[in-house]
């Protein structure tokens, strides 16, 4: 069972592992190893897959990876979808597990989130036979307000149960849950925040500008593509406080996130991915530089909300 002590600085990402529309270009297990290997090597062994991501693809071939070494090699946090529960199942909730843990070929996951907060007592309900059976390490909530996380909370008491981990959107372009206290609510309660697109899907690693765009038919790309000209301009500010560092862009939005006591996610599918995400992880920030970072963040004024979210409040 994973402890905050324990958990590496980073998780890793398998979404764009699961080749739908969110990313572009397909993806090959065959190109996706080396990726895998240089985690593994790097000490990066939390991955963060669902079901959703592909309907099975990610976990599919992140399953085929792991069976490769022993179970306490590596960390796996999967999620429940409430938009993907069998209706016909007598418990919604194991059934997408035992179906997910079929996939990975595992019969434990360190992690076991609700993906979102649609029905959310009644998922919560279902996931209490589960997390009982021993099956789950760490029980999850994403994408869920304060008001639904205590909420949650209350239920999971009740069964001698808790909630010890959050997972939603947070990046130098999404603060809501900052400043609708849910980062302080989980430091008060111990809870472990996973960030999620802390890179705002490679908005902020300075390789996507007006002249360099994203690709025009991926959803990123009509998210992001018509913001490029506000992003240039606050990758240009933070490129001045990355090279101070000697680092990219990329690795400073990470070490930002990192400083904010967070546990940050990242999509990996390239080798140099991986290892800007371990050189992220030793990053030390001084308050002046978060405090410039997070000054151009509120300037550039974008909503980088996705159709999936709500702004936290």
């Amino acid at each position: 069972m994973a402890n905050h002590e324990t958990l590496p600085k980073i998780a890793l990402g398998a979404w764009a592992w699961g080749n739908d529309s969110t990313f572009g270009e397909p993806l090959t297990a065959q190109a996706l190893r080396p990726v895998f290997e240089a985690a593994m090597q790097a000490g990066l062994t939390l991955w963060d897959t669902a079901y959703v991501y592909g309907m099975g693809q990610s976990e599919k071939t992140l399953g085929a990876f792991i069976q490769d070494y022993p179970r306490d090699r590596y960390l796996i946090s999967d999620k429940f979808t409430p938009q993907c529960a069998d209706p016909a199942a007598e418990n919604a909730v194991t059934a997408l597990y035992e179906t997910s843990a079929q996939l990975l070929g595992v019969d434990f996951m360190d992690f076991y989130w609700i993906h979102n907060p649609l029905d959310a007592p009644k998922w919560t309900r279902e996931l209490i036979p589960l997390a009982k059976s021993g099956k789950i390490g760490k029980i999850g909530l994403s994408n869920h307000s304060l008001a639904e996380i205590k909420q949650a909370a209350d239920i999971l008491a009740a069964e001698g149960l808790k909630v010890s981990a959050i997972q939603n959107h947070y990046s130098l372009l999404n603060r809501s849950s900052e400043t609708s206290g849910i980062l302080d609510y989980c430091k008060e309660n111990g809870l472990i925040f996973f960030s999620y697109m802390v890179l705002e899907q490679g908005a902020l690693s300075g390789k996507y500008d007006t002249k360099h765009p994203f690709p025009a038919a991926s959803d990123r790309g009509k998210i992001y593509n018509p913001m490029l000209p506000q992003l240039e301009k606050l990758n240009a500010g933070l490129k001045e406080i990355a090279d101070r560092y000697s680092v990219s862009i990329a690795q400073l939005a990470v070490a930002w996130a990192i400083a904010k006591g967070t546990l940050p996610i990242i999509g990996v599918t390239k080798v140099s991915q991986v290892e800007d995400a371990a050189r992220a992880a030793a990053i030390a920030l001084s308050d002046a530089d978060i405090q410039q970072m997070e000054q151009l963040g509120q300037k550039a004024g974008l909503n980088v909300i996705r159709y999936w979210e709500k702004e936290m409040k």
